[in-house]
């Protein structure tokens, strides 16, 4: 029996937790990090918030658990980077988080080239990714130091490391995605030749030891946070997807050994490298999901999330969003636009707005349902969801009734936690395989659909005539 510290460093918030394989999740601690928004479509976090959290969290929950811990484990939130002093690991820069998007300039310029780096990445070219905000800190920051994503720097702390793992890497279109390495020439298109890069580590691979929990341990279960959940919600074989509804959701399907690239603009990385192997995933996002609950929060329409339910009506009456209020991700790639309710009356009221910002963010996931399959060439019949907007019944029946299609709900709210955990137990066992170290689990929720074919397919075509007609068509098509 090994136990595991497992460190989720995500966007809003960094949760730790330590489990083991007989007695399960012994302690849970979560730190609040809050992103600043900035004018412009800058978003920014503070690094020294991110660390802080990381060994705050990660401190609290070993007290918890009362016992000692043989390994540390951590996901990341993926695209989220920063310039640092390699020789101090002192920050040089503000964390620049996966959704600015000041590094739209770059991408423009470098239009191009956007099937080439499709072709070579698997990866759309923009602001989302890895490499354009690296390149707009070299523009306008700072030459000092290296610049990476958040993992390298806090494992840096943790171990002295110097290291990104093979599915991190993957998200940065930095990656010859077949080769699984560096590419030169990708580097040399964002103007980043001779940069210093990390390492790139498998999965499941110890890098290093650390003390800042305690006794000495080894660290391993490196990994970006949405092949993390993708990992713990067993999604081991092609064609089996998930979807996380966190401050944006996530659909990501597996796709085996083959490095699919998508016809439809989604993106292909990394799904893991660990027992020996290296499975790809093909993935969309929905740039807004709990953020957009926040939004309306603010706006005051309903005092928490758990409240959802509670608030929406049980028809929009008509009212469509289109929540895109960060811009929309795949497939339409469209970094200006906006977000759009279209259908209100002098009748509507909140719950009705409330009731289409669910149905908006179902039928966004809805579409990339659609396109998955496109891709796979073979039909998505289940879906499996994490994140805390799981535990909405009226989002996840509208996502059964729009995708058309059962959503098993992941029985834990630690998904992305768990699945550095079994990466985490592979480097110590190195004989598992991993559907030992993920492990079986039942859906805590089946929602089946209840809507008739016809009305979802009338419902999504509406709406995405509404995607289509609305202003805010700017950016990569």
């Amino acid at each position: 029996m090994s136990t595991i510290l497992a460190i989720d460093q995500g966007t809003s918030g960094t949760k730790a937790i330590v489990v083991d394989t007989v007695d399960g999740t012994l302690a849970i601690a979560e730190e609040a990090v809050r992103p600043a928004y900035l004018d412009g479509g800058g978003v920014e976090q503070d690094p020294g918030e991110l660390l802080n959290s990381v060994l705050g969290a990660g401190r609290r929950a070993v007290a918890a658990a009362g016992r000692p811990i043989d390994c540390v484990a951590l996901a990341n939130q993926g695209e989220t980077v920063l310039a640092w002093d390699p020789a101090t690991g002192a920050p040089l820069s503000a964390a620049i988080v996966w959704q600015d998007r000041r590094a739209e300039r770059i991408c423009a310029e470098l239009a191009d080239h956007a099937a080439w780096v499709a072709q070579r990445t698997g990866l759309v070219l923009d602001p989302y990714f890895s490499a354009p905000k690296m390149a707009w800190l070299r523009r306008h920051v700072t030459r000092q130091g290296v610049v990476t994503t958040t993992d390298t720097w806090l494992v840096h702390h943790l171990t002295g490391a110097f290291v990104t793992d093979a599915a991190t890497a993957s998200r940065s279109l930095l990656l010859g995605l077949d080769a699984v390495d560096w590419d030169p020439e990708l580097a040399e298109l964002f103007g980043l030749t001779g940069e210093r890069l990390p390492r790139i580590v498998a999965c499941d691979e110890i890098v290093g030891t650390t003390r800042a929990f305690g006794d000495e341990v080894p660290v391993a279960g490196l990994i970006v946070d949405q092949q993390a959940a993708l990992l713990a919600e067993a999604c081991l074989a092609p064609g089996t997807a998930k979807c996380t509804y966190g401050t944006g959701a996530f659909l990501l399907a597996n796709t085996g050994s083959t490095a699919v690239r998508s016809a439809s603009g989604l993106t292909t990385s990394v799904a893991w490298r660990a027992a020996g192997g290296t499975p790809y995933c093909v993935d969309g996002q929905v740039y807004t999901a709990a953020s957009a609950i926040r939004w309306m929060q603010d706006l005051g329409f309903l005092g928490t999330a758990t409240d959802l339910d509670a608030v929406a009506a049980r028809d929009a009456e008509g009212v469509l969003c289109v929540p895109a209020l960060a811009g929309l991700a795949a497939p339409w790639w469209r970094p200006a636009a906006t977000a759009t309710f279209t259908g209100m009356t002098l009748s509507t009221r909140r719950e009705h707005l409330v009731r289409a910002v669910l149905e908006g963010i179902a039928a966004q996931v809805a579409e990339l349902c659609r396109l998955v399959e496109a891709d796979l060439g073979a039909p998505v019949t289940r879906l499996r969801a994490d994140g805390g907007l799981t535990g909405s019944r009226t989002l996840m029946q509208a996502q059964a009734d729009l995708a058309q299609v059962p959503v098993d709900i992941y029985p834990s709210g630690h998904a992305t936690a768990l699945g550095a955990a079994a990466l985490a137990r592979l480097a110590l066992s190195p004989g598992l395989g991993l559907t030992e170290a993920v492990g079986a689990w039942r859906p805590a929720t089946v929602h089946e659909p209840v809507w008739p074919a016809d009305r979802a397919a009338e419902f999504r075509a509406r709406w995405i005539a509404t995607v289509e007609a609305y202003p805010g068509k700017g950016g990569t098509p």
